[in-house]
């Protein structure tokens, strides 16, 4: 049975004239003869292979020998072959042609939590990532070798991913904040044979040392012969002899030309690993055709990136999000903006300064970051001026309905959409995702992206509407993983398993009367009691709006006549008494919106939510925590002290 769905609200933002003619998805459809977005969702998903060439076409992506079919179906939906027989290297595109073409425009500009700042143009940065190619070749380095990345988010981090992609390597994206045991899962899975580290990083105005936990990671893989150290912090480390090269003494020194290695463009570029709910991390393995093409794409149609706009996304380079800034930023020959530090350090208005100091464009958060800003007030972000801004994005975890709209209404003054964007490391980007041509409600995506046969069926594999069911795919796109790192046939268990021809997404989803689109959290997270199935955003909506409460999560325990109960994990704001009394008023809160079947089994205050660096609340991990079952991989965590709080909880 599907139940209704009644998450949505009333259309608050449409694009004005000027934003639809000046937007990139305007520009493209008028070139291709296209009508509406309609049209464009129709033809972009019924011929994938007119709509893969337009968009390669459209990103002037250069091969050395062009392409003879954009996309080969014979191998099955699950197995696309991409611009076949093409060959190319997406450095080419990110960074050679526009050296040429503009190279003092501005590629890369950086600001540390300490206040330093540091711009790289084009012509820099390709002198770098030169330099940086040399250096990884002079250690014996090249094509088909993996090289992880466990660094903060400076510009050397980029100069290295680009390098490493220069030679035809494969990138390893690792989380600055994990710990060994991560690092050597991930590497030892790849065969890696060099790591790019760094002595520290800066977090709220303390070094905090990162070179030991490479050190201890680095034993423990066979086939790591080399680690390149970044002095980020200069605090004291330990060097070991052979093995360990300071940046600034093996890469400062090499030639700042070099040969782009010819690859094909379907050899492997990337695998980003991903954390599943049991056994090891899953390697999702990307192309130099795949990952960065969807990424400029989505960068693109979405958040209407332009030629020399300036592109913030408060991520870490270990999440999908990092990669998908660098590349996505560097196609379009724009300009990304990072920041290596806490956002509301020292001050809660750190986030709205670095919008003023360098006139940012697009500015991507998330839900969690605005609910914990919305406390200190409105005066932080009115002291600066934001009128560079064109949209803010989030992705990583559902929003509720009042931060949402203290973003729009409050920071963006009604007039700055928020383009949400909802996909996954396996996808190379987005599912659905917001643009400048439709219209927003809060909390929704507007459609799916170009080129995305999306749908949201029911447990039968038929579409509804204005109800809650699974995100699925129905046609390939030149984004998705080429399978999951030597192994094939977990890729083909977790997205293709559950109805023929279908990548089944595990996420919550719903279309509503108005065409509006809504991700509600992982549908292995999905609550049903007593037949009623219901998002966990949908209940955790209704306790942020407490002014006691911060953050929420929502589980269903089992229960043996309704087959699952909730249970709502509330985070309070600082001061707030966790009283009795304030469980039952936010327990009849729950009763009095969802009804007296869905009240819930407790309420139970905690300190925090264990959450991933893109802060992704994980409640499967609470779910295990509070029931006392195995947690699965915790290595993306970056507050395992909150598993415990809950598990103590339990």
């Amino acid at each position: 049975m599907t139940e209704q769905f009644t998450f949505g609200g009333e259309i608050v933002w449409r694009p004005s004239p000027a934003q639809i003619e000046h937007a990139n998805l305007t520009t493209f459809m008028r070139a291709y003869g296209i009508n509406d977005f309609d049209e464009l969702m129709q033809r972009s998903t019924h011929d994938v292979e007119w709509f893969t060439d337009a968009v390669l076409k459209t990103l002037g992506i250069q091969f050395y020998t062009p392409y003879s079919k954009a996309v080969d179906l014979s191998g099955g939906i699950q197995f696309p072959k991409w611009c076949v027989g093409g060959k190319m290297n997406i450095i080419h595109n990110c960074v050679d042609k526009w050296a040429m073409a503009y190279g003092q425009r501005s590629a890369v500009i950086f600001e540390g939590e300490e206040g330093i700042t540091r711009t790289l143009t084009y012509e820099d940065l390709n002198r770098e990532v030169n330099k940086t190619a040399n250096a990884l070749r002079s250690l014996g380095l090249g094509k088909g070798d993996a090289v992880g990345l466990f660094m903060p988010m400076t510009p050397e981090i980029v100069v290295a991913l680009l390098a490493i992609a220069k030679i035809g390597g494969i990138i390893l994206p690792l989380f600055s904040g994990y710990g060994a045991g991560a690092i050597v899962s991930r590497m030892v899975d790849a065969d890696a044979k060099a790591l790019f580290a760094a002595d520290g990083a800066f977090r709220r105005g303390k070094a905090v040392e990162m070179k030991s936990i490479a050190d201890e990671a680095v034993e423990q893989i066979p086939t790591l012969k080399h680690m390149i150290v970044l002095r980020r912090t200069g605090q004291a480390i330990t060097m070991k002899e052979g093995r360990d090269h300071w940046w600034h003494e093996l890469i400062d020194r090499q030639n700042d030309e070099s040969e782009t290695e010819i690859t094909d463009a379907e050899d492997p570029l990337m695998v980003i690993y991903t954390s599943g709910t049991t056994g090891k991390p899953k390697g999702a393995l990307h192309t130099h055709c795949g990952f960065p093409v969807k990424a400029a794409q989505d960068m693109a149609f979405g958040t209407d990136v332009h030629r020399g706009d300036v592109i913030y996304w408060m991520t870490d380079m270990g999440w999908m999000m990092g990669p998908w800034l660098v590349f996505g930023s560097l196609l379009l020959g724009a300009t990304m903006f990072l920041y290596d530090g806490a956002p509301d350090f020292p001050a809660p208005n750190r986030l709205w300064e670095l919008a003023e100091k360098h006139r940012i464009n697009q500015m991507g958060v998330s839900p969690t970051l605005i609910r914990s800003l919305i406390p200190h007030g409105e005066e932080y972000f009115r002291r600066h001026d934001l009128s560079s801004l064109k949209c803010f994005a989030s992705t990583g975890e559902p929003w509720n309905p009042d931060p949402w709209m203290w973003l729009f209404e409050k920071v963006g003054g009604g007039r700055i959409p928020i383009i949400n964007y909802s996909g996954g490391t396996e996808i190379s980007g987005g599912i659905v995702m917001g643009n400048l041509l439709l219209p927003l409600k809060p909390c929704a995506f507007s459609a799916p992206c170009p080129g995305m046969a999306a749908d949201v069926v029911g447990e039968n594999g038929v579409p509804v509407r204005n109800a809650v069911g699974e995100l699925v795919i129905k046609a390939p796109w030149i984004g998705m993983t080429r399978g999951f790192w030597r192994d094939k046939q977990r890729y083909l268990d977790t997205y293709w398993s559950r109805w023929e021809n279908v990548w089944v997404h595990g996420d919550f989803a719903a279309v509503d009367n108005d065409g509006l689109w809504y991700i509600l959290g992982r549908s292995d997270d999905t609550i049903k009691v007593a037949g009623k199935r219901l998002g966990p955003a949908e209940v955790e909506s209704i306790l942020v709006r407490h002014e006691s409460i911060v953050e929420a999560a929502a589980i269903g325990v089992p229960h043996e006549v309704k087959g699952s109960e909730l249970v709502l994990f509330a985070v309070t704001a600082p001061g707030v008494e966790r009283s009795d009394a304030l469980r039952q008023e936010l327990n009849g809160m729950v009763v009095a919106e969802m009804g007296k079947p869905l009240a819930p089994k407790a309420i139970l205050f905690v300190s925090d939510l264990p959450k991933t660096r893109n802060a992704k609340v994980m409640r499967r991990m609470i779910r295990a925590a509070y029931l006392g079952l195995d947690l699965g991989d915790t290595s993306s965590l970056v507050n395992p002290a909150a598993v415990e709080e809950i598990r103590k909880a339990g």
